[in-house]
């Protein structure tokens, strides 16, 4: 019997399954399907941004560019607690489904868009269905897996990452150089379907109980309004708008306030979408913090060193995915690694330790990177930051799951990837407003070859943000080297910044209680006899 939350009547009887009856066989091919759903999920964060010129030159709609993307990541912020409940209070099953149809849905519909309204609202389709795949899989891997056996598996899920951050743009330019820029969503139907019927027929988990449960939909709608603030001041914030002008500050403001009123709600809801007695956990806090860090560390690094290496390096956008590969390579070996050494030994506290502090080290090394550095010192500050990222972030999803009461074991890890998630947002967007700074500062004084070249992009700041790879190539090799070095001066930078964050999350992590993990499935509750397995 779950615990009643303060001031509610008696809980009925714990709905989350206690442990699903699988043989090891059908475990692999769930897990099969889960990677591919993750990777579906992953995918479309980065698939798209090497076929946007294409894409807004024959949809006609260039003042629309950014919400092709900005659509997509701010349904999946919504979304991923809402799943994260709902899953606990209906079965992560069918939710687990109903995500993965909706998603695909998204896919066929962005694949036969007429015009940028249209994709931009299919995106925001298919990112519904996404943020229910990155949650689902998660907590269908704790339903299934012991807490013990569980590290080797979350190493896998998180190299899926990893793998995504380079294969998306890849797989993005070569749909769009060699097919058609519409391939990138219709890949996304043969790999969907193969996962929704693995799921389908293999996954069995118990029936749940008791009275039929009532999402909280109060809570959901301030949530989603709240996020949906953070993500446009984020999103538009020191580019479409100044950072206080009164768009950004009425957005802001917005922001709070739906914050403050879904605090509310949530005290009173029967079923709070992210109920408030997790923060009084305290590894939940730490790890929801230390997400935070990894996010701005991640995400901030991945989206601004193809501009690096594009723009001072002179590679092309499927070079400079090639050319992260070692931030891959060392993401794969930490996740995978560390997650088998977690199984091996059932200790985990002491890799959310090194990989905040590896994590650091990387980022020093690459605010050291400059116009004359050779591409194997850039590779060398690549790697280690991608081996303090994987020693990190899907191991703190395992210490949050091996923290928290089965019945809230979705709620609890959506909450976790929501927070990684806003610290993602709040870093790409405070980074990117800094570089573009010392950006217009260093071409400031450019010559006026170089400015009239700027020119042909708009003139002026707008010819700066307007600068691509392929207008870089067409100025004088003088105007080429003067933009390439005010762009390695203007960059390394925001990596030295993002530093004290990821130290700040190393000093976090020593707070960190390291408990046993469970031998049975679910969380940090023992599992309960007596469900009855079925098809739920």
């Amino acid at each position: 019997m779950a615990t009643p939350r303060a001031g509610e009547a008696p809980a009925a009887p714990d709905r989350t399954p206690p442990q699903a009856d699988l043989t090891k066989r059908q475990i692999l091919w769930v897990f099969v399907g889960l990677m591919l759903t993750m990777l579906l999920s992953a995918l479309d964060q980065t698939i798209v941004g090497t076929a946007l010129p294409t894409i807004v030159g024959e949809l006609h709609g260039l003042e629309q560019l950014s919400w092709v993307i900005t659509a997509y990541m701010l349904a999946v912020t919504i979304g991923m607690p809402i799943y994260g409940k709902a899953g606990d209070l209906f079965g992560r099953k069918s939710v687990f489904m109903f995500a993965i149809v909706v998603f695909l849905v998204g896919s066929v519909l962005s694949g036969i868009a007429q015009d940028m309204t249209q994709l931009i609202l299919f995106r925001a389709v298919q990112g519904i269905g996404g943020g229910g795949l990155m949650i689902g899989a998660q907590a269908i891997i704790a339903d299934i897996v012991s807490a013990r056996e569980r590290g080797r598996y979350m190493g896998l899920i998180g190299a899926v990452f990893g793998l995504s951050s380079v294969a998306g743009p890849l797989l993005g330019g070569f749909f769009t150089d060699h097919l058609s820029w519409r391939w990138i969503f219709y890949i996304n139907i043969p790999l969907g379907a193969v996962a929704l019927a693995v799921v389908a027929v293999v996954l069995k988990l118990p029936r749940r109980t008791g009275p039929k449960p009532k999402l909280d939909y109060l809570g959901a709608l301030l949530l989603a309004a709240a996020s949906t603030g953070v993500v446009l001041v984020t999103s538009w914030g020191g580019g479409q708008y100044d950072w206080d002008s009164p768009v950004i500050i009425g957005l802001s403001v917005f922001a709070v306030v739906a914050a403050a009123l879904f605090v509310v709600a949530e005290r009173f809801a029967a079923e709070p979408i992210i109920p408030l007695e997790l923060f009084r956990d305290r590894d939940f806090v730490l790890t929801a913090l230390i997400g935070v860090s990894v996010g701005i560390a991640m995400f901030s690094t991945v989206s601004y060193l193809p501009t690096f290496l594009q723009m001072v390096n002179g590679a092309t956008a499927t070079e400079s995915g090639l050319l992260m590969i070692p931030m891959v390579v060392g993401m794969l070996t930490a996740t995978i690694g560390t997650g088998r050494l977690i199984t091996a030994t059932g200790r985990y506290r002491v890799y959310p330790i090194l990989g905040t502090a590896v994590m650091a080290a990387g980022l020093l090394l690459l605010s050291r990177i400059s116009y004359e550095s050779p591409y194997l010192f850039n590779a060398a500050g690549m790697l280690v930051l991608g081996l303090g990222v994987g020693a990190v972030m899907q191991n703190l999803v395992l210490i949050v799951q091996n923290s928290v009461p089965r019945r809230d074991l979705g709620a609890a890890t959506s909450a976790h990837n929501y927070f990684r998630q806003i610290g993602a947002s709040l870093g790409i967007a405070v980074f990117g407003t800094v570089f573009v700074n010392r950006l217009t500062d260093q071409l400031a004084g450019a010559p006026a070859e170089v400015t009239s070249g700027l020119a042909r992009g708009g003139g002026g700041e707008a010819g700066i943000s307007a600068l691509t790879p392929e207008l870089l190539k067409s100025l004088p090799p003088q105007a080429q080297e003067l933009i390439g070095r005010a762009f390695a001066e203007a960059m390394p930078p925001i990596f030295l910044y993002a530093a004290p964050i990821a130290l700040a999350g190393f000093l976090l992590a020593f707070l960190i209680r390291e408990k046993p993990l469970a031998r049975g499935t679910g969380g940090a509750e023992e599992a309960e006899p007596g469900s009855a397995p079925a098809g739920s």
